[in-house]
């Protein structure tokens, strides 16, 4: 075996380890530096020339429309209703919006792996008017950031575990997630991916 072989093994060796070490931290198969999934979220927008009272229509969104070429911040919670989501993450990043917004980010997104009418009313209850949801109906997003975690326990199915990111130009460039992702976690963790938190992290990276 060539020394230049054994250098290249060597570096990709290094390399595996920085990536397991990276996905190990965050508990997701994903971590800070690598790609976002590429999928089409299935979404609803308003449109005027629809005649009844549910003026909206179907909308395919790409994530290269969310991410490409912007600093975005992405909020993913368990489910659209729950307590936390509804009392404290989601009105705790629409409180702190213009502030973040200010720190060099293009846009601020809430997911969940919920469909487009419950993400829609769920944020029209809450009076959010200034995050945007994504719906993760199929949760196909949350299953590639290896996020999807069983919640049977209560009756949940399949959900996403809590965490924030800043994604950067379609990468991760920041990933806080919470303690202890397992299925049917008896606890709803809630203390690294909340609004403050991220501000205080772009303050130091803006």
């Amino acid at each position: 075996m060539t020394k230049k072989l054994v250098r290249k093994q060597s570096k990709g060796r290094k390399q595996n380890k920085r990536t397991k070490k990276n996905t190990q931290n965050t508990c997701l198969t994903r971590g800070e530096g690598q790609t976002i999934p590429k999928i089409v979220f299935r979404t609803r927008v308003r449109d005027e020339r629809i005649k009844g009272p549910n003026k909206f229509r179907w909308k395919n969104l790409k994530s290269d429309e969310v991410f490409k070429g912007k600093r975005v911040v992405v909020l993913a919670l368990p489910g659209a209703y729950t307590p936390t989501c509804s009392s404290t993450h989601l009105p705790g990043y629409e409180a702190h919006y213009d502030k973040i917004r200010k720190e060099g980010i293009d846009e601020i997104y809430v997911l969940s792996v919920n469909d487009a009418f419950v993400m829609y009313n769920w944020c029209k209850k809450l009076k959010v008017k200034k995050v945007k949801f994504l719906p993760d109906g199929n949760g196909d997003f949350t299953k590639m950031m290896g996020a999807m975690v069983k919640k049977n326990n209560l009756g949940f199915g399949d959900r996403s575990w809590r965490y924030s990111m800043v994604v950067n130009n379609g990468k991760i460039e920041k990933l806080f997630t919470e303690h202890g992702k397992k299925h049917n976690c008896p606890t709803d963790p809630f203390r690294v991916s909340d609004a403050k938190t991220m501000l205080k992290y772009l303050k130091q990276n803006s």
